[in-house]
């Protein structure tokens, strides 16, 4: 392997020879693209200078001081004479006493999930041999700062398979230098350049020494959309000798014109359209007016675009938001929803061609579902009627909606009530709303039978013909998953006639709906809220020294070897014979239940036995004291009724109480639908087990990184193992990002970025559940292993069921999404505890074991305060 290598002999598939921002730089270069001249010093040398200071026992060894002890033996190495003639000739190549940038390229670095940019060290003007080799020898050691080592290890990047090259480049004496981003890094927003300039070497607006000029242009028509000044009080300029001087300076207007503004936008979208992505790019300005390009990196922190066929600007919303699962769905899970919404679109008169692509509403991208939400807001009683609902389930993304109507470019094109109308009464009569609704209002025993009916209907439905062979299982799946949606969705209007009624409540006593949260606390029929309860109740039954004695591993292992106490054992099998379809991110099929894996329900119980006695804090006790404040409720709201009249009191008292029969039903349709879920996922592990037993894939739960449609071309023969292994990187990269939109256009703007934001320290959301606790917060990203103390404050991104049994134990209920609707709301309202949802960036705003107050009422939440007694 060559030690060095000019910019024009490298391309883009030489990354484990020459790192990132070398394969880069040479990619630009044969491109065609204006780079400064220069060389690459490859991975070998840095082998070489590794191998001579014996790093792989040190790598090895590990330890706390791992990244000084490292740099320690890189520096103190001397450098292996041929890597220093090496140096010496292709310095020299580019002219006597040329000073150049020493730059550090590493091989995990400007990778499509992580650009690593600044994490390795750059020396500017640099002239002479021997300093050349001495900041080469800097850059190696680089590599193993703290902050380069950590960023790593939350990458989850090998130590061992990393190896650094270092750039050596002509430098550009900048009259003006500076960053551009080909797309908006903040709002989203594709083809927006970005562009922060400062006077003298870019090092200045890189390292965030100086406040910069920043412009905004909008690539395709070249107009500025922002010229912002900065105060530029510092210049970072070249020194004849060597180095650089930190100058100040004055301030002296904008240091770019409108002209070189635009001319950096078409070439960044030159860059942009080579590379297929946006781009962060560093770029100066010669004294001679010439445009130079001094880096390209991929811009990471975007989220994708949508795949959509459609034209024109796009409205989409994220399905998983709403759900509470913010990772990825696998193929297999992707695959099932575009079935169900196949069947839920035939509901309306809008079933697609092809079930197995799914509707042309629904997209996906970074492994989650969007519904292109265009047609409704371009249409007036889309306008009128998507804010309502969104706003009962997701209050931040009902006021995006609202905002984003006065876009003119989402202005109105259809005003005909007509196809709506049309829509919902085909949907009404085929789930047989009228009367669904009638039997609510009439017969609730008989109402109630028909919701037990429809699980029945479905679990007959899951059951697969003995002998079924993979094929058959494929086509049972696709005909359970098209029929899926009419079923369970025929219960929501039965649910709806209790919430319904709530609101005729509310008018007939003149109480709003805020004021009357009470008569929705500890509901019956709520299938999550008895789950939770029958697993305090387990924890009361179960012998305890098991569970305090051994960690959550062994406890799984004595279960599945049936080696616990009698209680034990017997009790967590009869529980998850009822709820082990459910888990954690449950709407997803290809993922593990309670049942493929019940560590988190042991840890569950493990958590409950460690607690003291609860007594008038204990979930049974809360949900008994709740159901008595829901009765008191209504007598206070039908007695302010009576005040308006007997009849009024005689009709609010019967809307209460089917309010109360019906309202917890919300929860059963998705109970159903895990269900359906679940039964699937088992009788696809088989093709799995058949494809895998066949070398087509390495195990049997590989079937759930294949879509319908490929499992059955599996079958064929072939061997898939190389496209599942990519996939499961890939979705183990996109398990690691932390923002997901709510809303998103397809030029990628997240209209939520373009509103105004809190005021510094202020977190205020939606109020969810009324009531004022401060405790010490517990930040909760993954719920599975997590423990939570007795009175600590839950602070989460979103919740589905998978993380109720937490709620137990919760104090409070910060969420960043929902709303008053939306799961976490409604389970926290039923065990009375104050919540508040919808607040942004909760769990980076918030760390563990800040003193918060949650107001559940006022929809606030004040980090840091005195300690006071809660009033729950």
């Amino acid at each position: 392997m060559n030690t060095a290598l000019e910019f024009s002999e490298i391309h883009a598939g030489m990354l484990a020879e020459v790192g990132g921002k070398a394969a880069n730089l040479g990619e630009l270069t044969r491109a065609g693209f204006p780079v400064p001249a220069g060389w690459v010093l490859t991975t070998e040398a840095y082998r070489q200078v590794a191998e001579a200071a014996e790093l792989d026992v040190v790598i090895a060894r590990g330890g706390p001081g791992l990244a000084e002890a490292v740099r320690s033996r890189l520096l103190e190495t001397p450098v292996p004479g041929p890597v220093a003639k090496t140096v010496r000739e292709f310095y020299a190549g580019l002219g006597d006493g040329v000073p150049v940038a020493v730059r550090s390229s590493a091989t995990a670095e400007d990778l499509p999930f992580a650009s690593f940019a600044g994490q390795q060290d750059t020396y500017l003007g640099v002239v002479g041999p021997d300093a050349v080799i001495d900041a080469v020898r800097r850059c190696w050691a680089s590599l193993w700062t703290d902050r380069a080592v950590a960023y790593r290890e939350a990458n989850g990047i090998d130590h061992a398979a990393v190896r650094l090259a270092v750039v050596v480049q002509m430098m550009v004496d900048a009259r003006v230098a500076g960053v551009m981003f080909t797309a908006n890094p903040v709002t989203g927003r594709r083809r927006e350049a970005v562009i922060d300039a400062a006077p003298g070497l870019g090092e200045a607006v890189v390292s965030g020494a100086v406040n910069p000029d920043r412009f905004a242009v909008d690539a395709a028509t070249g107009e500025i959309l922002l010229r912002h000044e900065g105060d530029k009080r510092l210049a970072v300029r070249s020194l004849p000798g060597g180095g650089t001087e930190h100058v100040e300076t004055a301030p002296g207007g904008l240091c770019l014109t409108d002209a070189q503004a635009r001319e950096l936008a078409a070439l960044g979208v030159r860059v942009e359209d080579h590379y297929g992505a946006p781009q962060d790019t560093e770029w100066a300005i010669g004294d001679d007016g010439a445009l130079w390009l001094t880096q390209a990196r991929p811009i990471t922190t975007l989220y994708p675009l949508p795949e959509s066929a459609r034209d024109g600007l796009r409205v989409y919303f994220s399905v998983n938001v709403v759900q509470g699962v913010m990772g990825p769905l696998t193929p297999m899970g992707l695959s099932a929803f575009r079935l169900l919404a196949s069947g839920a679109a035939g509901l309306f008169g809008h079933a697609p061609a092809e079930r197995r692509a799914g509707p042309a509403f629904l997209a996906v991208s970074g492994g989650r579902l969007w519904i292109d939400l265009t047609t409704a807001v371009r249409g007036r009683a889309g306008r009128a009627i998507l804010p309502r609902v969104l706003a009962v389930g997701e209050t931040r993304a009902a006021a995006v909606l609202e905002r984003l109507v006065e876009d003119p470019r989402l202005s109105v094109t259809r005003t005909s009530l007509r196809p709506v109308l049309l829509g919902l009464a085909r949907f009404a009569r085929r789930v047989r709303a009228p009367a669904r609704v009638f039997q609510a209002l009439t017969r609730p025993g008989r109402a109630l039978a028909y919701t037990r009916e429809v699980g029945e209907r479905l679990d007959a439905r899951l059951r697969v013909p003995v002998g079924a062979t993979p094929a058959q299982r494929l086509d049972h799946a696709e005909w359970v998953l098209g029929g899926t949606f009419p079923q369970i969705i025929s219960i929501m209007p039965i649910a709806l006639t209790g919430y319904g009624l709530f609101g005729l409540a509310s008018r007939l006593s003149g109480l709003p709906l805020s004021e009357m949260q009470d008569v929705l606390r500890a509901l019956p029929h709520n299938p999550t809220t008895e789950m939770d309860l029958e697993l305090w109740a387990l924890a009361g039954r179960v012998e305890p020294e098991p569970f305090r004695r051994h960690p959550v591993g062994e406890l799984v292992r004595l279960y599945r070897a049936g080696e616990l106490p009698p209680k034990a054992q017997q009790g967590i099998a009869r529980f998850l014979d009822v709820y082990g379809h459910r888990g954690v991110a449950e709407i997803d099929l290809g993922v593990p239940r309670w049942s493929d894996d019940p560590a988190h329900l042991l840890g569950v119980l493990a958590n409950y036995l460690r607690m003291d006695d609860a007594g008038p804090l204990a979930p049974d006790a809360l949900f008994a004291r709740g159901a008595a404040e829901a009765d008191a409720a209504m007598a206070e709201i039908v007695a302010r009724a009576r005040r308006r009249g007997r009849p009024r009191a005689a009709v609010t008292r019967f809307a209460l109480r089917r309010t109360r029969t019906y309202a917890g039903l919300r929860e059963l349709p998705k109970f159903y639908l895990v269900r359906v879920l679940a039964g699937l996922r088992r009788s696809l592990l088989a093709v799995g087990e058949h494809l895998a037993a066949t070398g087509v894939l390495g195990s049997a739960d590989d079937v759930f990184f294949l879509s319908v449609e490929e499992a059955r071309a599996a079958l064929a023969g072939g061997d898939l193992r190389d496209l599942v292994t990519g996939r499961r990187a890939a979705h183990e990269r996109e398990t690691r990002r932390r923002h997901v939109p709510r809303i998103m256009l397809s030029d990628g703007t997240e209209p939520e970025t373009l509103s105004a934001t809190a005021a510094e320290g202020a977190l205020t959301g939606s109020a969810a559940s009324a009531g004022t606790v401060t405790g010490p917060a517990r930040v909760v990203l993954d719920p599975v292993g997590a423990h939570l103390e007795p009175g600590e404050i839950l602070v989460c991104p979103s919740t589905d069921p998978g993380w109720t049994p937490l709620f137990l134990t919760a104090g409070g209920l910060v969420m960043e999404m929902g709303g008053a609707m939306s799961h976490g709301a409604v389970v926290a309202r039923e065990y009375g505890i104050p919540a508040v949802v919808g607040v942004p960036e909760a769990t980076r705003r918030i760390t563990t074991g800040d003193l918060i107050r949650v107001n559940g009422a006022a929809g606030t939440v004040t980090v840091t305060v005195e300690e006071e007694p809660a009033e729950v």
